[in-house]
């Protein structure tokens, strides 16, 4: 039996299943070592485009290229185990055409081994949603506040907030609902309406700024860890471990200045003895 055969991991099915159910848990992840401690805890795993923000300093994610997501996603599916691996398709790689987005999902899909993919976008992208669908591509949609098109927005200001405002996120909502995604994350918008979406809809919502109303939840990992220099105002911090890091390379740097740091030959004669 090969390894591949041997682990059961969640398939996009799986979180399809959950509407209505078991809350979905969903981090980000970048790299091996994360993406094994992650695993132990999350239903998906998402590689984000924020790894622009994260990993590369970017103000955007609007730079991140679909190379740096395929190498990325690589890495978080050789760390992780059981649970379904999203990965972001970038802006650029599938907004020209369906077809342009099925060979870059394609890309995606074979080069990572990953589950699914991710893009931004409603009514506008249900024909592409429908077209990857059918044809073997499990997409997870994204509306509300999307990063991508922050050079449009001009801000990543909360959607929603005036119901008036309403009609066309939940026209978005629905659209990608029956092209065929498995679910949607839902960002950035006011409670009452990520609640209405959540009822309205056949697939689960994953909520990021978006309350507890949806079927699931999703953060930046380095974000909820105290890690990011900047955090929207809507995560909560489960750690501060900037300041912990800080003072251990502090340390470390002061024992080698001080040349209190073990070198090789003190290694070798506490082997010997």
């Amino acid at each position: 039996m090969s390894v591949q055969s041997a682990i059961k991991r969640k398939t996009a099915p799986d979180i399809r299943a959950r509407k209505n159910g078991e809350p979905i848990v969903m981090l980000t992840s970048y790299h091996a070592h994360t993406a094994a401690l992650v695993d132990r805890h999350c239903d998906v795993i998402l590689v984000g485009d924020s790894l622009g923000n994260v990993m590369h300093g970017f103000e955007t994610t609007v730079p991140v290229t679909l190379d740096m997501m395929i190498l990325q996603g690589h890495a978080v599916m050789r760390g992780s185990r059981h649970a379904l691996v999203v990965v972001d398709m970038p802006f650029g790689s599938y907004e020209a055409s369906k077809e342009q987005a099925f060979h870059s999902a394609v890309r995606i899909l074979k080069e990572t081994h990953c589950g699914a993919v991710k893009l931004e976008g409603g009514v506008r992208m249900a024909e592409t949603v429908a077209f990857l669908s059918e044809r073997g591509v499990p997409v997870m949609g994204h509306i509300g506040l999307t990063p991508q098109s922050i050079n449009t927005l001009g801000s990543f200001r909360a959607q929603g907030r005036d119901e008036g405002s309403w009609d066309p996120i939940l026209r978005d909502a629905q659209a990608i609902s029956d092209a065929g995604a498995f679910s949607v994350v839902v960002e950035a918008v006011a409670e009452p309406l990520a609640r209405k979406i959540t009822e309205t809809i056949a697939i689960p919502t994953i909520g990021i700024g978006a309350s507890s109303a949806c079927d699931g939840q999703v953060l930046v990992l380095e974000d909820m860890l105290g890690l990011s220099p900047r955090t929207p105002k809507f995560v909560r911090r489960y750690g501060d471990l900037g300041p912990a890091i800080d003072a251990a390379i502090q340390g470390y740097a002061s024992d080698v200045r001080s040349r209190a740091f073990p070198g090789p030959e003190h290694v070798y004669e506490m082997k010997k003895s």
